[in-house]
């Protein structure tokens, strides 16, 4: 399974990000140098980081493992099936 991460460093620290969106909820537009919409447009990839004196913000996949945990089986037995 996979899932789309947003690596953005700053000031040499990195953070992870589920979205374009959420970037903007911890930094700013002049903390980074860019608007949320600008950067929509500027059509982030894998292939294409986007990259200024501010920031670093790269796109990427987050490969994780599919799991059952908290997932009812689907033969569920009730107690009339006994």
């Amino acid at each position: 399974m996979e899932r789309t991460v947003i690596h953005v460093e700053v000031d040499g620290r990195h953070h992870y990000f589920g979205s374009l969106a959420s970037i903007f909820d911890i930094f700013t537009p002049q903390q980074l140098g860019i608007t949320y919409g600008s950067l929509r447009n500027y059509g982030l990839s894998e292939d294409k980081p986007y990259q200024n004196s501010h920031c670093t913000i790269r796109k990427g996949n987050l490969i994780t493992k599919s799991g059952n945990r908290g997932r009812k089986p689907s033969t569920a037995t009730t107690d009339e099936d006994k």
